[in-house]
């Protein structure tokens, strides 16, 4: 597995796309894709969106985390950076942020290598 983070609008798609070689039919997006799909696409985009919805039908994002990794290992999962900035008041919004944060950590240590982009160059994390 692989990971790609960064604040949004980076570049993050597009530097997957082309370095990774991947069409647009090899990446989940959860604006467009049937949640199911997400178990059979190279890539996976804006997997922070994904943990907002797992939040909020009540699923285990941490459980689902590690199914993901263990069912599609060789993924490319994209990742929007939103732990910095004004903490928000809404509860859920915070818990948000910290279970996306955790999950981040998770998959950092999972994946065979990490690359932050800004404005669309990528730094080796790891």
């Amino acid at each position: 597995m692989k990971m790609i983070i960064g604040g949004a609008y980076q570049g993050k798609l597009h530097f997957a796309m082309k370095k990774y070689d991947i069409t647009e039919d090899d990446v989940f997006d959860i604006d467009i894709c049937a949640f199911e799909e997400i178990y059979h696409k190279r890539c996976i985009n804006h997997y922070e969106r994904v943990i907002k919805v797992l939040m909020e039908r009540n699923e285990n994002s941490v459980v689902f985390t590690e199914n993901l990794i263990k069912n599609n290992s060789d993924s490319i999962i994209i990742m929007n950076e939103i732990g910095g900035g004004i903490i928000p008041i809404e509860k859920e919004e915070r818990l948000w942020r910290e279970q996306t944060g955790k999950i981040g950590c998770r998959l950092a240590e999972l994946s065979e290598s990490v690359e932050r982009i800004i404005c669309g160059i990528a730094v080796v994390l790891k």
